[in-house]
């Protein structure tokens, strides 16, 4: 796994139940190895500017990163 991957990692819901998401590795934090990641959803609706950034299949990497919609990271 190197930085800037698309990962899938188990996600509790609402009703308790795992489901996996997808996230972005941004990095190994020393010493214990924690992930830091960047939760990614295609509920645009939820959008906030200056903060989120959109990911489009306009984009040139989209076909790369292995997400299959328009999404928000």
């Amino acid at each position: 796994m190197k930085e800037g991957d698309v990962i899938l990692t188990p996600v509790p819901q609402a009703d308790g139940e795992l489901k996996d998401r997808p996230a972005i590795f941004l990095r190994e934090m020393p010493p214990y190895r924690d992930l830091l990641v960047c939760s990614v959803s295609t509920q645009l609706h939820q959008y906030v500017k200056d903060f989120d950034e959109i990911i489009s299949p306009a984009d040139a990497d989209f076909k790369s990163s292995g997400l299959r919609s328009k999404s928000l990271i």
